[in-house]
């Protein structure tokens, strides 16, 4: 089968992460050709296309294919990919975010490509929105659904988002968690040389968050509940993983709070070091308000970390309370303070999350779990295509000279 995903672009960052390991999952698990098209790399959080730019023929680079609202680089766009759909003949286009998700869907109708798939890894619309975007976002979204063949949703979640805005039918979509490559974090120790490296100590109790440093991901709770962390206990360290344009933002917050001390800013890191600086966290704490299925989450758990999340979106199919972590309310701080304050007291309650978080993220975050339900998703969509003269003809043994 010939299958190209198309995502508008490769940053650092869990859609982006997932995309690739689908791309070269199917092509060395199953041998499959298949190709990624990319709008161009740009922004603070660092770029994944190191990890397919050395393999010949995979990666396409779309120059107009570019995450603002640009009506001209989107038409170029549109009628760019819908060149390459023809001349390429994919068996089967999936497409990944926001703006590739619409334009890619649409080209790849026009191009008459027999199967179009989407994956949904957060929502594109919603109340974070003003009323005019997430008008425009949401019937651009129920627009490409028309031509959509199957939707992929990281997170149950996403999907009721979906159906809520009258885009398809529950038969359309199938929940594929977002696996990663397990190993690194079920290896991942407490490593005292890395700790001090980053100015903790062995006694620190290090709250970890992973995300990027932006609006919506959290960092102003994490801020506003330092102090009356710190107070209750002073050794709490906050690890902050990840680089943004808000980065100097909460860097001056820290200083001018008096908090500085508390805070660490490893800044933007490649994807091959986060495991380790997991290790090193006793708790993971996600706080963002838009979220399909936040990455870091099952990261932490595959590591044996007890996490503390916002309840939004995808957050409760993996943060399972009092069995994996704990489930915050969005904006509750005074219930987060006493969430972690409670781990950091009781060695053995985190202990017990930690490895049930670890069991769970065994069973459903492996990527070869993800590619094979990829594998089996994308067989079972073109075998409903075929006639019945088709399927037999596939079925029949071949003859014998």
């Amino acid at each position: 089968m010939r299958v190209t995903h198309v995502i508008t672009r490769l940053i650092v960052g869990g859609a982006q992460e997932n995309t690739i390991a689908s791309v070269l999952g199917l092509r060395e698990r199953y041998g499959w050709e298949t190709r990624l098209i990319s709008g161009p790399t740009q922004g603070a959080e660092g770029s994944l296309e190191p990890l397919v730019n050395h393999l010949p023929g995979l990666l396409t680079l779309e120059p107009a294919l570019v995450r603002p609202l640009h009506p001209w680089n989107d038409v170029l766009a549109y009628s760019r990919l819908t060149r390459c759909f023809r001349v390429g003949r994919p068996d089967l286009v999936h497409t990944h975010s926001g703006k590739a998700g619409v334009l890619g869907r649409l080209a790849a109708r026009r191009a008459g490509v027999p199967l179009i798939v989407h994956t949904i890894h957060g929502p594109s619309f919603g109340p974070f929105q003003g009323w005019l975007a997430n008008t425009v976002f949401r019937q651009a979204e129920q627009r490409a659904g028309r031509v959509t063949t199957h939707f992929v949703a990281v997170a149950e979640a996403l999907i009721e988002q979906y159906l809520a805005a009258g885009i398809g039918r529950r038969a359309d979509y199938t929940r594929i968690f977002s696996g990663f490559d397990l190993t690194p974090f079920l290896n991942a120790t407490n490593d005292l040389q890395l700790r001090a490296r980053w100015g903790l100590s062995p006694d620190d109790f290090v709250i970890g968050k992973i995300a990027r440093l932006f609006k919506l991901k959290g960092h102003d709770d994490l801020f506003a509940l330092a102090p009356e962390l710190v107070r209750r206990c002073p050794r709490i360290k906050f690890l902050l993983v990840g680089d943004g344009d808000w980065r100097a933002r909460f860097e001056n917050l820290a200083r001018t709070s008096g908090f500085a001390p508390h805070f660490r800013f490893t800044g933007l890191v490649p994807p091959a070091a986060v495991p380790a600086l997991v290790g090193v966290m006793d708790a993971v704490i996600h706080l963002s308000r838009r979220e399909g299925l936040p990455r870091a989450l099952p990261q932490a758990l595959a590591a044996g970390k007890p996490v503390v999340a916002y309840d939004c979106d995808g957050a409760r199919e993996v943060c399972r309370e009092d069995e994996t972590g704990f489930l915050v309310r969005p904006g509750d701080t005074s219930r987060l303070v006493q969430c972690l304050l409670r781990l950091e007291s009781d060695p053995a309650l985190a202990r017990r999350l930690g490895r049930c978080g670890q069991q769970f993220a065994r069973q459903h975050f492996a990527v070869e779990t993800m590619v094979d339900a990829l594998h089996c998703l994308y067989q079972q969509l073109a075998a409903s295509r075929r006639t019945p003269s088709e399927t037999n003809a596939l079925a029949r043994p071949p003859a014998i000279s």
